[in-house]
């Protein structure tokens, strides 16, 4: 078995009652078959105290006040406290790492949603590398295409050297990966899977930065147009599972700070933006930057699962839209602050944001089907809003 972490992934610490906004607090935490039945056995008061603490047939911790029964007035865990990390369940075991599976391979990452894991993750000022061991386990999957996960590998390596290509601005790097991505569903639509190999080669040439820019270029929307647009893709946030009571009141406060005075405003918020940014070297390089960390951090969650549904393009979008809106977010808090946004306010709003799309397989699932089939997210339309 193969098991790739990316470079920084040991240098996680869970900050446990100084954090800010807990992991224990305002979504359900579900529990594992396995530990269901080991709670159900404890014995003596904490046993007694466990199976009040579970609502067995929704298979959660109970909450009062939406926070955890075992979550106590200081934000730790009870539980932790009285029986050890080995009493935890594997939601609480595993949480902020995320595993996705593959035929012999484990790609593990930390999650955007935990804002200790954010702080990490944007905080990173070199490329994200990605660092592999492996042991002796072996496994099969029925009807894995190994073909496909190969050819999939080799574009996500591609794509990570177009991201990270800090050369370019990033949202000529986003255009061209979104651009490559577009091209290899379009072998894959055609059954055409090793012509992907020669696509890879002529989008590393700079023939194909320089036309992917002048496409850039031509489609640039217009200042009344992507308000429009961007805010018909706010209205994404809508057709969403709600995990969080407290997020519809978030995005649209943001919402009402972005959109509700006009185009004209929207606008200027937007030119003033970019203003902070350019009187500031460092300013606008780090701004830069953060946006590269979301789209690698995005690209290697969710790219290679693509094996499974045969979507890497609708894979390439989750990542590009996800930091378009979370760019945008960024210019509304920059607003409500009166002309300033630190590191700190952007690690919150990326948090909030993967808080609420990335941990529901409603949310995600129904982004898939959106972004294979709904025209705001045309090739198109999204290289107008770059």
């Amino acid at each position: 078995m193969q098991f790739t972490i990316p470079h920084y992934y040991n240098k996680f610490h869970c900050s446990a009652g100084a954090c800010s906004d807990t992991c224990c607090a305002g979504w359900a935490i579900m529990i594992d078959e396995r530990s269901r039945r080991r709670y159900r056995l404890q014995k003596g008061a904490f046993g007694e105290r466990l199976r009040r603490s579970i609502d067995w047939k929704n298979r959660s911790f109970r909450q009062y006040g939406r926070r955890c029964v075992f979550l106590n007035q200081d934000n730790l865990c009870d539980m932790y406290a009285e029986a050890g990390p080995k009493m935890l369940c594997k939601t609480c075991r595993d949480y902020p790492r995320h595993t996705e599976e593959y035929e012999g391979v484990r790609e593990i990452s930390l999650s955007l949603s935990c804002e200790e894991a954010a702080r990490l993750i944007l905080g990173t000022q070199e490329k994200v590398r990605f660092l592999t061991k492996e042991d002796d386990r072996r496994e099969s999957y029925e009807d894995f295409d190994f073909f496909l996960y190969r050819k999939l590998l080799d574009s996500r390596a591609v794509i990570f050297s177009i991201l990270q290509n800090r050369s370019m601005a990033c949202g000529l790097r986003m255009a061209m990966a979104l651009g490559l991505t577009h091209d290899i569903q379009r072998r894959i639509r055609e059954d055409s899977l090793y012509k992907i190999d020669e696509l890879l080669k002529r989008y590393t040439r700079e023939t194909a930065w320089k036309a992917v820019e002048a496409k850039l270029f031509a489609r640039k929307s217009s200042g009344s147009a992507r308000f429009e647009k961007m805010l018909s893709w706010f209205g994404l946030f809508q057709e969403l599972e709600v995990l969080n009571a407290d997020w519809p009141r978030y995005i649209g406060t943001l919402k009402t700070l972005l959109f509700d005075e006009g185009a004209a405003a929207y606008e200027a918020n937007r030119r003033s933006f970019y203003q902070y940014l350019m009187e500031d070297e460092e300013q606008n390089n780090q701004w830069e930057l953060w946006s590269e960390q979301l789209l690698v951090y995005f690209v290697f969650t969710y790219f290679c699962g693509s094996v499974y549904d045969g979507q890497p393009y609708a894979k390439m979008k989750l990542a590009v839209v996800s930091t378009l809106l979370i760019q945008e977010m960024a210019q509304a808090v920059f607003k409500m602050r009166e002309g300033r946004l630190d590191f700190s306010e952007f690690v919150h709003l990326s948090h909030r944001f993967s808080r609420e799309v990335e941990h529901s397989d409603l949310n995600l699932n129904a982004l898939d089907r959106i972004f294979c089939t709904d025209s705001r997210f045309g090739l198109d339309s999204i290289l107008s809003i770059i």
